[in-house]
């Protein structure tokens, strides 16, 4: 299946060393897949001249946000830039570049060939720290226990959208959300969505420092650092507000779309 208009959102801070060769990636193995590509780049203040290394390329939109807020905050806005194109399908990966263009290319496929909702990249062979991977299988343990279905990689970047699907998604998810794609997941679950899994290979961040990286450096690799331990705290009051505890906004979310017949 082509696409008319594929539109690729992706946050992003610091990246300019790595953020111009994974972008090429990406349009030369979705080329063959819509008629016409455009990518979002939602800058979140970057101070390593992202923005301006992207600023000047036709296909290429750079969004910056008016404040540094982080990627979750930040991610939304990306894709709240990318339905404003109205494109036919939307998808998303972190400016980090972590995944191969051929992989985001077999997403965008699959959206098309499965009739689905949406996809997720289930990564594998990661290459973060023992501690993200143990965040994020925990995630996955409170999913399946709360939500009463297993997500395979509840909090992917790597998505490909149906865009009527995903402006539900944006609508019903606070713009300051934390972890927007956990709600996503847990909404899309419960809603109906018809969402198909797809396995990634997960590679290390196409730059060479660690200014792009939402945590830094790490004194003692070994151990979480403590912005992180803050961070999944925090998160995880938000995701028991917002998509959790009994009452919860989006425990409410309803869908009926193509896919999800």
């Amino acid at each position: 299946m082509q696409y008319a208009h594929l539109a690729v959102v992706m946050p992003a801070y610091n990246e300019v060393e790595g953020i111009g060769g994974f972008i090429d990636e990406i349009r030369t193995a979705v080329a063959p897949l819509a008629e016409r590509v455009t990518f979002v780049v939602a800058d979140d203040r970057s101070t390593d001249g992202t923005a301006a290394a992207l600023s000047g390329i036709v296909d290429i939109d750079v969004q910056t946000q008016p404040a540094n807020r982080g990627h979750g905050p930040t991610a939304l806005a990306a894709y709240r830039g990318g339905l404003a194109l109205s494109p036919d399908a939307i998808v998303h990966v972190d400016g980090d570049g972590q995944f191969l263009g051929s992989e985001i290319a077999s997403a965008v496929r699959a959206l098309g060939r499965t009739g689905a909702d949406v996809v997720h990249g289930v990564r594998h062979s990661r290459t973060d720290a023992w501690y993200r991977r143990l965040l994020t299988a925990g995630v996955r343990l409170l999913t399946a226990v709360i939500v009463g279905r297993g997500v395979p990689d509840v909090n992917t970047p790597l998505r490909a959208y149906r865009p009527e699907a995903l402006q539900i998604l944006v609508n019903a998810v606070p713009s300051d959300a934390l972890v927007p794609h956990v709600h996503f997941s847990f909404a899309e679950v419960r809603a109906g969505f018809a969402v198909r899994y797809l396995s990634v290979r997960s590679i290390p961040r196409r730059g060479a420092s660690s200014t792009g990286t939402m945590w830094g450096k790490v004194a003692r690799p070994s151990l979480p650092p403590k912005k992180l331990v803050l961070f999944a705290l925090s998160a995880l009051r938000e995701a028991w507000t917002w998509s959790l505890r009994p009452g919860a906004p989006l425990r409410a979310l309803e869908f009926e779309g193509p896919g999800s017949a």
